[in-house]
């Protein structure tokens, strides 16, 4: 018998998925709110998806074969992210807006700092918040219906009533892809069940940014409004944030507490930036900071190695 040990770098866990199987389960689970986006926003959404996933595709190819990597394209990751990207975007965008925001998250994001796993945030989202501080006026400006109108959340926001069954159906003006809740939640459970994504970082997510906007409710005097949570938890991309960029290998700390400390700080950043803060939205900018911190959340959550810190008895 062999007694030979190999001996190799790691990562020393071997499993059988592979980044395209991981990539690819990832787009099916985006496919009903895809689709929907379609259906909802007629052509314009589908032109711009086609833009963005094609120009993420072609800036991650071409940026490898410019500098001698190998080009890694089949793996879906790309096409992922020009994916999520054109679901965070209005529909109706000019077409060059999405080429500027697939070459910032393609090359400025994700290649500058050593491609698929280096990048230390979600590359789409990092792209949405660029153009949204860049071109806010047409970020922000959505047409639903041939009407030019504010989000359920931006009326929300300024003490207006809401259609919660429209939020939840996603009959609203919005991003392409954020708009149906149902469709969101159902991909997002099929990547949990699926065991794509733990269950975690969505659960205590969603849950702790219910929390506060109950707490919030009661101490505004309003009581419990279920209302208005509902038109918090279903409106402003929460569920596509939730499930589908949170949870994002790469930015997400790996512990089990990291994790849940992870979602639980999200919950907070988004009900601050909703509440407290200028916009109506705040997803976004809640992963990102949440990125941010990820190295300082695994370092805490680390487990201690077998035997580490037992008291020595003389």
């Amino acid at each position: 018998m062999d007694y030979t040990m190999k001996i190799s770098s790691s990562p020393h866990i071997r499993d059988k998925e592979t980044t395209t199987n991981i990539m690819g389960k990832v787009i099916v689970a985006l496919m009903p709110a895809t689709i929907f986006g379609v259906y909802n926003f007629g052509i314009d959404a589908l032109v711009t998806i086609i833009i963005t996933v094609l120009s993420c595709v072609v800036f991650e190819a071409g940026y490898q074969k410019m500098f001698g990597l190998k080009v890694t394209i089949k793996d879906l990751s790309a096409v992922l992210t020009g994916l999520l990207l054109a679901l965070n975007l209005p529909p109706d965008v000019p077409f060059w807006l999405p080429i500027i925001g697939s070459f910032f998250a393609i090359i400025v994001v994700k290649q500058l700092f050593g491609g698929l796993g280096q990048n230390f945030m979600n590359p789409a989202l990092g792209a949405r918040c660029f153009l949204l501080i860049s071109f806010t006026g047409r970020m922000t400006t959505f047409t639903y219906d041939a009407v030019t109108t504010a989000t359920p959340l931006a009326e929300l926001k300024a003490g207006e009533s809401v259609d919660v069954l429209s939020m939840a159906i996603g009959t609203i003006p919005g991003t392409i892809g954020e708009t149906s809740a149902i469709a969101l939640i159902f991909g997002g459970l099929f990547l949990i069940v699926t065991k794509v994504i733990d269950f975690k970082i969505p659960i205590f997510y969603i849950g702790s940014f219910a929390i506060f906007i109950v707490i919030y409710s009661l101490a505004m005097d309003r009581g419990f409004d279920l209302t208005f949570l509902l038109a918090h938890l279903f409106g402003g991309g929460l569920m596509l944030g939730a499930f589908f960029m949170a949870t994002d290998y790469v930015t997400s700390p790996i512990t089990p507490m990291g994790r849940i400390i992870f979602g639980l700080l999200l919950g907070l950043l988004t009900f601050l930036f909703r509440i407290y803060g200028g916009s109506a939205e705040g997803v976004s900018y809640a992963i990102i900071i949440g990125n941010l911190l990820v190295p300082l959340i695994e370092r805490v959550t680390v487990p201690k190695s077998f035997g580490k810190g037992a008291v020595k008895h003389e």
